[in-house]
């Protein structure tokens, strides 16, 4: 239980005091009502002594009466109603709310902190007027009647007869029949006779002269001379005086409110209740209401007439509206109580009352109790006391306490006045009153024993109750609480007399001696077991305590303590004590708050959002049924949708409350503001028939990290080339769509008149769907004038006409059950200046029923038909977007700090040109190495002109704009019928395998050492682009070489006429994928020709073998391929003719076939090679058609150019510095140059496809790019092998010097070698033995050194063969020659070979040995000539 204002030992005997009856004639009434006080209602205050009382107990031993107080009320012969006090209760329940600002207890429990109200006062206003209301009944004494004042006033004409009057009215009252209330304690009740004397307007002198006439009559014990009203109440303002009596009054207000006002309030009564007016004790079947005189009032409870008379005490608690309870309240704040008494006055009244209890009340009691003792001795026929028989009692043989269970109901048991039995607890009863517990506790025990032989329930009960009370509070505490003498008073109330009334007062009173013995749990337990259903009110108000037994305890019980306190809420609620019901469920809140108890979590959240809306506690409500509504609820869709409309509809009349207020901020739907993404600018146009458009950039894009980086590559290689190779400071890379992902820490850049979209990820969490209406973006925009005035324009919702932006509005969007759901909302700037979107605006609805959840019905107000179609609020809700988390300095990493997040504040600059782009005729699919022509068409689609195009791209090796011949060519007729990409020209037949010469230079096709191939200018006429204009462009495209799908970027960049000083160019992307599938591989090697007769006698013919395969695996539906020429450019060497052709002239290839090319390739003539400088190349044509295709000119050359550019990047081998190395390093690279050849070969093809029975001819071509000799080369791009795994190696290896001796392979290239004899020989041996063939050796030098030359002519004699007389040969003359060569000489040695035999001879036997010349280091190498120079030798 809480804690109390008073402790149990003062509040029992404060429950129970001696009962006075006040008895006023009208005129005495009078003088009272002066000061709007009744005469008993004037002593209040005072009717507690201020010292210790003494009296003698039986055994003449002095006994103290410490803080005695009496309650002196009027006679009021009509018992209370139950229904009146139930309605009573009810009011002092809800007239008593906690404080404003009352300090509240904070208990910490595990890992609960909670507020609670360390007091309930409106359970002590319960209590205390619970206690005071309870009827009187015949089988207990405690507020029966001792004494009755006799008030006359001194103005009476015949006073002494007025007292006379009332001597006998009390008497009438007392002994006649008809009256069966009020109680009185015995037959013979004091009477006190009080004579008021009004100071200020009486006779001093003529009151006391009466007063002496009563001390005669009445003897001067029996009565006193009261003087009061010292001043009149108009002179009441001169003088404050402070007034006791409001405190009293605030709750006999409440009581006596029918003693004021005509209507009472009336009370649902309860219609179930069959039997009359019961009263409280069970005991008087009948009340019987007679005409009373004038100055008997009825009692104040008193219901009125009118209403049902079948009210019983366990009615239900659904009382009326207390308006008239609010009246009384009103009309009592203005009366200033005792306006006529003066401080004097007031000490006169308190001594008044001392003389009352000393010389009166007290002697009275004493005799009683020593009267009833007498008897009782008498009765029992005992010794002299009743003391000396206690131990007899106790000792003696116990009558067993037969359980409840056996006793027969005897309700009909009923003892008369006089029975003994009731004299004992009639003094039991007055020892009680005047706290003389050890002899009341005898007394109990004793009447109890006898209560229970006669099997009186009720009267057993009682004195069960009391007993223990008395037990509790004897001084010294000689023994111990005896509980189970409540339980057994309870339980017999409860269940065998069926009187709640009396059942509560002992819980009441047990409760709160446990409680101040800390035994919360029993105390909890008995509470508990009283709540029932015919009292709401009692119910809560015990549950309350209950809850707070729990948290008491000394390990709290907290979600017990919730637990109670939710149902004592219900309680309350039930009641109608909605505050009580509000702050119950507030309490509980804070223990199931974030505890993972949804569901409880939202019961409590949705009642107290009711009740916060009964009470008008709008906001509350609000919030309350936010939390239900924000919580990831595990409610059915049907109560969540209930929820929903019940927080609609108290929003909506929070909205109506201040309906020019800002807007609310609204719960749902949940907006997940880091997914927000902004995108700057017109949204894509769909493809039109063979129409593309660029793809750009747009919302529907996945992010992808990898991606993005490649863009921003791309865009910064095309700024550095635009400023000469370096990227300007403030360059920064150009975003159109803003997400997580991006660098949002500047202020991004929009452009005037171009939307700006931002996409808003919405979630709803809920299993009903939501719908908003009328969405659109709210923002506050800052236009800049150029004057440099800046007027802040804020703009909250966009009502007015929008000439600075406008707004797009989405009139419904509908989010279905726990759907995530973006919208896109747009903003059109048409001024410069800063925009901030601040977040959205919308109506929040739902489409769904109303229907009734829980049992409650929807709201007032709510509409229930097929759908809820006016119900929704209109609101907001902020992006609020968090930046990144800064972790550079040491401080932001010790710290969390987050850096800005302006993606929601652009600035909007002035006009910038803007570029789209389309694609015509552009393919998804071709074969590798395919070229295809396309058109781009190019269009400015702002109200500026642009200029300096470029296109930038990883792959510059797939398309071609044509170099700066491609304008020039005009197209030949037959190329146009064909529609050939290529420039072709008709040729005669004669021309067939010998070469057609021709050459280009690099530099026109945008391609040089140093140069950035991927960044092409496009070749736009005049270089603008003016507003509104657009051109078309021819570009050919070429398949790359690896089958698969390929991503290809182009990146357009382009800039504005005028600059701009915000934003210097713009660009525009596009992603084309092609999906290229297997046509042609290409394998070509190179070596030299071994004869060596050209046209200037020098060596250096080569041969050139090409291997095609048509690896087509004819999915495609290619038939077959034609090579229709192949062709070769390169600086130095061409292709002179074809080797072996004349066979076949046609060269087709079916799929899986390969075909083997050979052509003889020589060196450019001098003057041609002398172009080198210029970059040209010369390019030489073989044909296998009869239709020349110029591989000069674009698009063929183009494409050869590109896919040579990624060769001419890689940087030349730099010359080391090292002197001592020096001449190494520069004769191996003399050695290695012998061996490179600098050839390009371009083989150019038509594939003939069948596709929907129409034949088509695709053309391509492949380019091999041959570097060294001997070394074989592709078309199509090698798969590197991965190098086996090596074991890891744990010592550092010794620092061997790389040797720089050239390979093997390449000294075998210095000198190139050529025997040359005849190749059959006849000799008649039998005329000459000796047969001697001459033979002339060729040495040619290929380097551009000098060489020493070393020739042996010495057989190997390692071989066994070699030793085999037979197939041996000799050469005669010098075995050795030393020769120098100069740079590309050739020289001959003739040399003589001697035969002795017949046969087939191998004359490839000399060894040549070469050095440079200037090499100290000689490395070197035999040159064997691999070829057999075989010799026929014929006798004659």
């Amino acid at each position: 239980m809480a804690q109390c204002v008073q402790s149990v030992q003062e509040l029992i005997p404060d429950s129970f005091v001696p009962c006075v009856a006040a008895l006023c004639s009208d005129e005495a009434e009078r003088l009272t009502r002066l000061n709007h006080l009744s005469f008993a209602e004037l002593l209040k205050p005072f009717s507690r002594l201020t010292s210790e009382v003494h009296m003698r107990d039986p055994n003449n031993q002095l006994h103290i009466i410490k803080n005695l107080k009496i309650a002196v009320s009027n006679i009021i012969t009509q018992p209370p109603q139950p229904g009146a006090i139930r309605k009573l209760l009810n009011d002092v329940v809800s007239g008593s709310q906690p404080a404003e600002g009352l300090v509240a207890n904070v208990i910490t429990a595990g890992d609960y902190d909670l507020n609670i109200s360390a007091t309930t006062p409106w359970f002590e206003s319960y209590r205390e007027t619970f206690l005071q209301s309870m009827p009187a009944s015949d089988h207990e004494f405690l507020n029966h009647y001792l004494a009755c004042m006799l008030v006359a006033s001194s103005n009476e004409v015949e006073p002494m007869e007025q007292f006379s009057k009332l001597s006998q009215e009390q008497h009438r009252i007392q002994h006649n029949n008809d009256y069966s209330y009020p109680k009185w304690f015995i037959p013979n009740t004091l009477k006190y006779y009080v004579l008021l004397h009004d100071v200020s307007a009486g006779d001093e002198q003529r009151a006391e002269s009466i007063y002496e006439e009563m001390k005669q009559k009445y003897g001067t014990q029996g009565c006193y001379l009261l003087k009061i009203n010292s001043r009149t109440s108009n002179r009441a303002s001169d003088e404050q005086i402070p007034d006791p009596w409001s405190q009293y009054l605030q709750k006999s207000s409440i009581q006596n409110q029918e003693s004021y006002e005509d209507g009472p309030c009336t009370i649902t009564s309860n219609k179930n209740s069959d039997s009359n007016l019961l009263s409280l004790d069970g005991l008087d079947n009948e009340v019987k209401v007679d005409g009373l005189p004038n100055n008997f009032r009825a009692h104040p409870l008193q219901l009125d007439q009118s209403s049902d008379p079948s009210n019983s005490i366990d009615g239900p608690d659904h009382v009326k509206s207390a308006s008239s309870l609010h009246e009384t309240k009103k009309a009592n704040t203005g009366i200033i109580h005792g306006a006529c008494l003066t401080l004097t006055d007031h000490d006169r009244i308190r001594q008044f009352i001392q003389e009352f209890t000393f010389r009166g009340l007290l002697p009275h009691i004493e005799k009683t109790i020593r009267q009833l003792n007498d008897q009782l001795i008498s009765r029992k026929g005992l010794s002299r006391s009743l003391f000396s028989a206690t131990k007899k009692w106790f000792s003696g043989s116990k009558v067993p306490e037969k359980s409840i269970n056996e006793l027969k109901n005897t309700s009909g048991l009923l003892y008369p006045p006089e029975a003994p039995e009731l004299q004992i607890r009639k003094m039991a009863d007055l020892c009680f009153l005047v706290q003389h517990y050890d002899l009341a506790y005898s007394c109990y025990h004793t009447a109890k024993k006898d209560f229970l032989n006669d099997q009186a329930m009720l009267y057993a009960a009682g004195a069960l109750e009391m007993a223990a009370v008395s037990a509790f509070l004897q001084p010294g505490a000689p023994r111990p609480y005896p509980a189970h003498y409540m339980d057994t008073a309870i339980q017999t109330y409860r269940d065998i007399c069926r009187n709640m009334v009396l059942a509560e007062r002992c819980v009441l009173l047990s409760a709160e001696i446990l409680k101040s013995q800390s035994k919360y749990s029993e105390a909890a337990a008995l509470l508990i077991r009283l709540t029932s259903e015919d009292s709401d009110l009692r119910s809560a108000l015990l549950l309350e305590q209950a809850a707070h037994c729990f948290i008491n305890m000394k390990s709290p019980m907290v979600r017990k303590y919730a637990f109670h306190m939710i149902l004592a809420g219900h309680r309350f609620s039930k009641a109608g004590q909605k505050k009580h019901a509000l702050r119950c469920y507030c309490q509980a809140m804070q223990v199931y708050k974030g505890k993972g108890w949804s569901l409880a979590e939202d019961h409590i959240n949705f009642t107290i959002g009711r009740q916060s809306y009964t009470l008008r506690q709008l906001d509350n409500a609000v919030s309350a049924f936010r939390h239900i509504l924000i919580n990831e609820s595990k409610q059915s869709a049907a109560q969540q949708g209930a929820f929903l409309r019940e927080y609609l509809y108290v929003y909506k009349n929070v909205s109506q409350l201040s309906p020019d207020g800002p807007l609310p901020q609204l719960p749902l739907p949940y907006i997940n503001s880091s997914a927000t993404r902004v995108f700057f600018g017109h949204d894509r146009r769909p493809a039109d028939g063979e129409k593309q458009a660029a793809t750009h950039v747009s919302l529907d894009q996945e992010y992808d990290s990898e991606s993005s980086q490649q863009w921003r590559e791309l865009e910064e290689q095309v700024v550095a080339m635009v400023n000469k190779g370096i990227i300007p400071s403030s360059f920064y890379p150009t975003q159109y769509c803003l997400n997580s992902y991006s660098d949002n820490s500047r202020f991004p850049l929009a452009v005037v008149e171009e939307p700006i979209t931002v996409e808003v990820a919405f979630r709803n969490p809920l299993k009903v769907p939501l719908l908003l209406t009328d969405l659109s973006l709210l923002w506050k925009f800052q236009p800049k004038d150029f004057s440099g005035k800046d007027n802040e324009e804020v703009k909250e919702l966009i009502t007015g006409e929008p000439e600075m932006i406008g707004t797009e509005v989405i009139s419904e969007f509908l989010i279905n059950s726990e759907e995530s759901k973006v919208a896109r909302l747009k903003l059109f700037p048409h001024h410069i200046g800063e925009l901030h979107i601040l977040g959205v605006v919308y109506n929040l609805g739902t489409i769904q029923g109303s229907m009734t959840v829980d049992g409650i019905g929807a709201l007032p107000g709510c509409h229930t038909g097929k759908h809820s179609l006016s119900m929704s609020v209109r609101g907001r809700q902020d992006l609020e977007i968090q930046g990144p988390r800064l972790n550079n300095t040491k401080e932001e990493k010790t710290s969390i700090k987050y850096g800005p997040d302006r993606r929601l504040d652009p600035i909007i600059t002035e006009e910038m040109p803007l570029l789209e782009v389309f694609f015509i005729h552009f393919p998804t699919g071709l074969l590798c190495g395919e070229i295809r022509k396309a058109y781009v068409e190019f269009v400015n689609v702002s109200k500026c002109p642009l200029t300096a195009l470029k296109v930038v791209s990883k792959r510059p090796e797939f398309f071609t704009f044509g170099g700066n011949t491609a304008v020039l060519t005009p197209l030949s007729p037959s190329a146009s019928e064909n529609c050939s990409a290529y420039k072709t020209v008709v040729t005669d037949s004669t021309s067939v395998c010998t070469a057609l010469i021709s050459s280009a230079s690099s530099v026109d096709f945008g391609i040089s050492i140093g140069s950035q191939p991927e960044v092409i200018p496009v070749p736009l006429p005049d270089t603008v682009l003016l507003p509104g204009a657009s051109v078309q462009l021819p570009m050919w495209l070429r398949g790359p070489d690896e089958e698969g799908v390929h991503e290809i970027n182009f990146l357009f960049y382009y800039e504005s006429v005028e600059k701009q000083p915000k934003i210097r160019h713009r660009i525009l992307r596009h992603t084309a994928v092609i999906c290229t599938s297997r046509s042609l591989n290409v394998r070509a090697t190179v070596c030299r020709s071994n004869s060596l007769e050209d046209e200037e006698g020098r060596g250096g013919n080569m041969l050139v073998f090409v291997d095609v395969e048509n690896t087509n695996t004819s999915e495609a539906g290619v038939k077959e391929f034609h090579i229709v020429q192949v062709s070769s450019s390169s600086k130095l060497w061409k292709l002179q003719n074809s080797v072996n052709l004349a066979e076949n002239k046609e060269a087709k290839l079916a799929s899986r076939e390969k075909g083997k090319f050979c052509f003889k390739a020589v060196r450019c003539k001098e003057k041609e090679a002398a172009m080198q400088a210029s970059e040209r190349y010369t390019f030489a044509d073989i044909i296998f058609g009869n239709e020349q295709i110029i591989s000069s000119a674009s698009p063929c050359a183009d494409f050869f150019y590109r896919s040579l550019s990624s060769e001419l990047k890689k940087p030349q081998a730099q010359l080391s510095l090292h002197t001592e190395k020096h001449s190494i390093e520069d004769a191996v690279r003399l050695i290695q140059k012998c061996s490179e050849v600098d050839l390009n070969i371009i083989i150019l093809w038509k594939a003939y496809v069948v596709e929907d029975s129409k034949q088509l001819i695709l053309e391509g071509q492949h380019h091999v790019i041959l570097h060294t000799i001997g070394k074989e080369a592709f078309s199509y791009p090698q798969k590197q092998e991965l190098p086996e795994m090596e074991l890891l190696k744990f010592f550092r290896p010794e620092n061997t010097a790389v040797s720089s001796r050239p390979s093997v392979d390449q000294l075998s290239n210095l000198i190139k070698t050529s025997l040359h004899y005849p190749e059959s020989f006849n000799h008649p041996f039998h005329q000459k033995s000796l047969c001697l063939v001459p033979v002339t050796l060729l040495l040619s030098n290929c380097s551009k050194a000098d060489v020493d030359v070393i020739v042996d002519l010495r057989h190997k004699t390692t071989s066994p063969e070699a030793l085999e007389i037979h197939g041996s040969f000799t050469w005669l003359g010098q075995t050795q020659y030393k020769l120098q060569l100069k740079s590309q000489e050739i020289h001959s040695l003739q040399l003589k070979a001697c035969f002795v035999h017949t046969g087939v001879y191998n004359l490839g036997t000399p060894r040549v040995f070469a050095k440079l010349s200037d090499q100290v280091t000689v490395f070197e190498t035999s040159q064997q000539n691999s070829m057999p120079a075989l010799i026929i030798i014929n006798n004659m």
